[in-house]
């Protein structure tokens, strides 16, 4: 059976996809995920890239709903620079408690985009997510230095979406503040892919694969990573 279609609920400062509960989402069982998704710094939550990585999320972990938002600044309509993360924590917040009364009893998955505050939100008094998603983390700041901080403090299992090259995150220096951590965290590598994954047409011809092949791939490691996390 089909789901009934998104439909956009709009507050002030605030545009959030939701889906109207049909009958196939209120059959699912309580270990469906809901997933409240944050997009990147300079593309809203209505761009084709969350558009796709929206919809493998919730196929592949066979999410309850999968929450999209758009923070204030973006949903102004204005083409300007992002604040910083820190604040925008507590809008993020607002629509991740939002999400869990709707669907109270399923487990939650914070998932951002590079500047996605999903990690500073788990910090927050009332949010216990089961797992963190982080795709395309910028752990080097525009000075150069490691921003771990955050990812220091987590005691929630985090999972790893990287390009090999993505400037933003070494992968030699994720690593090093992997082991530092004090929680599980899991690391998928897409094979020359940047920040947002995309992948070169010769590197894609020389490996005999595709785009899509390489993020499947990602979305699987992010599914099992999810099973091993109920355990």
């Amino acid at each position: 059976m089909t789901s009934s279609p998104p439909s956009k609920r709009r507050r002030k400062g605030q545009t959030v996809d939701t889906e109207s509960p049909s009958k196939s989402t209120l059959t699912q069982d309580n270990s469906s995920p809901l997933i409240v998704f944050a997009h990147g710094a300079g593309a809203p939550s209505s761009s084709d890239w969350m558009i796709r990585w929206k919809e493998m999320l919730k196929k592949a972990l066979n999410a309850v709903e999968v929450v999209t938002f758009d923070y204030p600044y973006m949903s102004e309509g204005k083409r300007r620079s992002p604040p910083k993360a820190e604040k925008l924590v507590d809008f993020h917040t607002n629509v991740v408690k939002n999400a869990v009364a709707k669907y109270p009893g399923h487990p939650l998955i914070l998932a951002g985009k590079s500047m996605g505050s999903s990690c500073m939100v788990t910090g927050r008094e009332d949010i216990s997510p089961l797992l963190i998603v982080c795709l395309g983390y910028p752990l080097k700041g525009m000075n150069g230095a490691v921003r771990d901080e955050t990812l220091l403090q987590l005691k929630v299992p985090v999972m790893f979406v990287q390009g090999t090259k993505d400037g933003l995150c070494p992968l030699e220096k994720l690593e090093a503040v992997r082991k530092k951590m004090k929680t599980m965290s899991g690391l998928h590598e897409i094979e020359s892919g940047d920040h947002s994954f995309k992948i070169s047409k010769k590197h894609l011809q020389t490996k005999g694969s595709t785009q899509e092949e390489a993020e499947d791939a990602a979305i699987q490691a992010i599914a099992s990573f999810f099973t091993r996390s109920l355990r």
